[in-house]
């Protein structure tokens, strides 16, 4: 077996051992609440130890958005394969509609942790640090559009938290009327009001 598939067949393990750590998460957090559950808990659901848990997250709330941060990386990804003469705002909006009507409905483990997390203020505040990370990256992709008209780059920050924002509302905002309208639909119109403020002069 070459060095290559070895390699490759470690990350699948990997990242198999990463997924099935998070969804023992979820589904302890949704079985007893987040606050009642523990790293130990977890990983013996899991079937690993609680070494291995920390081989990969630091702490439960890492574990619980986990799929939170592979979404957004993924969302980050596709943000960075933009045009690169695409205004910050038109790239992260055609990025989202990209991601977004690719992955078609909410999957229920997404919108279970979203309701779990409106439940629960300290998984709000641990969803917060999650998404300041991103929010870092976001905004040095969005910094390269600007070129030198945002020499500070507090235009390209400012965007970054304004657009996580737009979809983190929407998807609040979605989950109180889920039967009406696509989440999609939500976040779309919501970033196109939202974008306004960031429209290119012509």
């Amino acid at each position: 077996m070459s060095a290559a598939i070895e390699q490759g067949l470690r990350e699948r393990k990997k990242e198999a051992t990463r997924q099935a750590l998070y969804e023992a998460a979820l589904r302890l957090a949704l079985e007893f609440g987040p606050d009642r559950i523990t790293v130990d808990a977890i990983a013996d659901r899991a079937g690993v130890s609680r070494r291995t848990f920390s081989n990969y997250f630091a702490n439960k709330e890492e574990a619980l958005f986990h799929a939170d941060r592979r979404r957004m990386l993924l969302l980050c990804g596709l943000v960075r394969a933009r045009p690169a003469a695409e205004p910050p705002w038109t790239a992260l909006t055609a990025a989202a509609a990209e991601f977004y009507t690719e992955l078609g409905d909410l999957d229920p483990e997404w919108v279970a942790q979203s309701r779990l997390v409106r439940r629960h203020p300290s998984l709000a505040a641990a969803q917060v640090q999650t998404f300041a990370a991103l929010e870092r990256e976001l905004s040095d992709q969005v910094a390269v559009r600007f070129k030198d008209q945002d020499p500070s780059g507090v235009r390209a920050r400012l965007v970054a938290a304004t657009f996580l924002a737009v979809l983190r509302v929407s998807l609040n905002v979605w989950l109180e009327h889920p039967a009406e309208r696509r989440f999609w639909d939500v976040a779309r119109d919501s970033l196109d009001l939202a974008g306004r403020g960031f429209a290119v002069p012509t």
